[in-house]
């Protein structure tokens, strides 16, 4: 009855966690190229009662006996599905359709990854960086910043399904400046990790960054100007995950009333 009470402990401490992933969900349910978080358990490890024996007739039992020691948390993942969508105002609003991801500069100087493509235009010395909210500048195919001539409007800025830059000349007609916005591809996304602000940095899991403009084998992603990929949550599917997990916190709860009772039960027994 001791090892219920543990079992049905780490099974409560499973779902109060997927809950908290949960809820983490939704909180996010309107962060621009955010991606859904779920929480994936693995059954701990298993005691032999009774191994595979003979019975008292010499018969050969057909297998042993096992009881498991409850669950725990193996990973939290995330999936990597395409968010709709959402149109915007902004000149520097980019989305990718497909498996890209763009590239940017964190203050430590190392290359992280993000989905959010609310790109804006900073400016400075050398002329019009593009970067991010938090002042984080966007690399080009190259791996260098994107820096526009501090004479260009920037709403007459293009870009093409390929990421090509393109400025209107003397006769109005765009014409590409030589700067590609660099998109980047990665063997299993899942093995990113996460950092504040909805970035990501390679690890060993997810392998080394493949550029779109170098590796001919990969399906390239599209650009779209003046929208921006929304959430991939879908709240629907939370609400249901949400009243799982609880039921399950529940009825896990209710393995350790019971244990209880029946523990009370056995030490008010009278010889």
């Amino acid at each position: 009855m001791v090892r219920s009470l543990w079992s049905a402990a780490t099974g409560m401490i499973a779902q109060q966690l997927n809950v908290d992933t949960i809820a983490h969900n939704l909180s996010n349910v309107n962060t621009t190229g955010y991606k859904t978080d779920v929480a994936e358990f693995q059954s701990l490890l298993y005691q032999t009662l009774q191994t595979r024996t003979t019975s008292a007739n010499g018969e050969e039992k057909p297998g042993s006996a096992q009881v498991g020691l409850g669950v725990r948390n193996s990973s939290i993942s995330s999936i990597f599905t395409q968010g709709e969508m959402r149109e915007s105002t902004s000149p520097t609003a980019f989305a990718i359709e497909g498996e890209g991801f763009f590239s940017i500069r964190g203050l430590d100087g190392g290359t992280y990854y993000t989905r959010n493509g609310n790109f804006f235009i900073s400016e400075g010395n050398d002329g019009l960086t593009l970067c991010t909210a938090e002042g984080y500048p966007v690399l080009d195919t190259e791996g260098d910043e994107i820096v526009f001539d501090p004479d260009m409007i920037v709403s007459k800025i293009t870009i093409t399904d390929q990421g090509s830059f393109c400025y209107p000349d003397e006769t109005n007609n765009p014409r590409e400046l030589g700067m590609t916005i660099g998109v980047y591809q990665f063997n299993n996304p899942t093995g990113l990790y996460k950092t504040d602000g909805g970035y990501y940095q390679e690890t060993p899991a997810s392998g080394d960054a493949m550029n779109e403009a170098e590796n001919n084998a990969l399906k390239k992603s599209k650009i779209v100007q003046g929208y921006l990929e929304a959430s991939n949550v879908k709240v629907v599917d939370e609400m249901v995950n949400l009243i799982i997990a609880q039921r399950a916190y529940e009825m896990n709860s209710k393995a350790i009333t019971t244990t209880d009772e029946m523990m009370q039960t056995a030490n008010q027994l009278k010889s």
